[in-house]
């Protein structure tokens, strides 16, 4: 796989998670919205990765970490950061 079609991998899930946070909004299941929103922006995080550095992103949920070693954080206002 390149490394456009692994952004665009990533991209489509959290494009598929979001839809889903949508869906579970709607009907009032806010652990959920709240977990599928993590997920959201996880996957970006990784999709990222991909564009930006030429190893796959790490396996992790730790979005400080995915910011962080992806050189992202560096572009982050401290706001959006914490």
């Amino acid at each position: 796989m390149t490394a456009e079609e692994k952004t665009q991998y990533w991209l489509n899930i959290a494009d598929y998670d979001l839809e889903t946070a949508e869906a579970m909004y709607n009907t009032g299941r806010w652990l959920y919205v709240a977990f599928m929103c993590h997920q959201v922006i996880e996957k970006t995080l990784k999709a990222y990765w991909c564009k930006t550095q030429p190893e796959d992103p790490p396996y992790t949920h730790n979005l400080i970490l995915l910011a962080t070693q992806s050189g992202l954080a560096n572009e982050m206002s401290d706001e959006q950061y914490l």
